[in-house]
């Protein structure tokens, strides 16, 4: 009797927190999962050294391979010559406040990057499932919550803009070209392995450095914004549900709880003990020019046709980052000084990553 075939995943914006995050979850279940890095002078993957470091994976079942999202006869290439059988696409410019400074930018890879990769899965004699990462913020806002799938899309950010786009794509090639194609409508989900230029991890790791005498104060913008934080090992097992179905369908991924970023920066501080009214200063530059003040998602229809759901209440998934950041700046501060050669796999020296 044949076996049956190891399913194959491509992942855009693998070494970002999602993209970690589902690497694992993906070989848990079997699968060879294959990522698209962007070439810079940087050969750090932080979010994939235990993955790196395990030879029995990396060796076998994880693949890197260098393509920007513009460049679509590389993407092309290794999609012809990997195959997958499901591609989950989490690469862009991911953070709303950086999009009023970028907003070409923002557009060119976060819109038009999936678009030019929805037209490349077009032309494949055997198309793979997709699935969109796409935001709360394409609701923008929104003039009724908690909102759901039929919620009109107004955004208020150039991320949003482009997210909406991307999001509307990938709905008409569905519908329009028979796609297998899904957008999981995220709402905000956390960990510690979230990037520190966002609200959350900035404030974190300000709450863990303040508690250690590393730090005095935190500077920020509004405290009045209103969000639906979950926690994003469980949002990355929704994405991959989605692709389970056996028929696609665009789902928000949200607690259906909201909380404000002063309710965040409160509990982050309580976890070391500390009164966050006394570390907190007003911060002109940190307030956008329009803000999103109200998204709270309803996750009924992900939870009565995929049977996913939200696990981790928001005071847990604040105190597993601070925590996290407590060790992390300990950790720093006894490597201080002294010379290491990092032990982090280099992905330029291994024949895993192609071009």
């Amino acid at each position: 009797m044949q076996e049956p075939r190891t399913p194959t995943a491509m992942i855009t914006g693998i070494t970002g927190q999602d993209g970690s995050y589902l690497s694992e979850l993906l070989l848990d279940k079997g699968y060879t999962v294959h990522g698209l890095v962007r070439r810079n002078s940087s050969t750090s993957r932080k979010r994939l050294e235990d993955l790196f470091h395990d030879k029995t994976i990396y060796d076998k079942r994880l693949f890197l391979h260098y393509a920007d999202l513009d460049d679509t006869t590389t993407i092309r290439r290794i999609l012809i010559n990997t195959l997958p059988d499901e591609i989950y696409h989490l690469a862009g410019q991911s953070h709303v406040g950086a999009s009023f400074e970028i907003p070409e930018s923002t557009c060119e890879f976060t819109a038009m990057g999936t678009l030019r990769l929805l037209e490349i899965i077009r032309d494949l004699p055997n198309r793979p499932k997709f699935l969109h990462a796409s935001s709360s913020e394409i609701f923008g806002r929104p003039d009724r919550s908690p909102q759901n799938e039929e919620t009109p899309m107004r955004p208020v950010s150039p991320y949003g803009v482009a997210k909406t786009f991307a999001t509307q794509m990938t709905k008409l090639y569905c519908e329009s070209f028979g796609f297998f194609a899904c957008n999981a409508i995220c709402y905000n989900h956390e960990s510690p392995r979230r990037g520190e230029s966002f609200v959350t991890r900035k404030i974190t790791r300000a709450a863990a450095a303040i508690s250690l005498g590393r730090q005095d104060h935190l500077l920020m913008g509004s405290l009045d914004a209103r969000r639906d934080w979950g926690y994003a090992p469980e949002y990355v097992e929704g994405m991959w549900r989605m692709l389970q179905h056996d028929q696609p369908g665009d789902y928000i991924l949200a607690t259906g709880v909201e909380h404000s970023v002063e309710d965040f920066l409160r509990e982050a501080f309580a976890v070391v003990g500390l009164r966050w009214k006394n570390h907190y200063q007003v911060d002109a530059r940190y307030l956008r020019p329009a803000e999103v003040c109200e998204l709270r998602g309803d996750p009924s229809k992900a939870s009565e046709v995929l049977g996913w759901k939200s696990q981790t209440n928001f005071n847990e998934i604040v105190a597993r980052m601070v925590r996290s950041d407590l060790d992390l700046l300990a950790s720093q501060e006894r490597h201080s000084g002294s010379s290491r050669v990092s032990s982090e796999m280099d992905p330029t020296q291994s024949r895993r990553v192609t071009s």
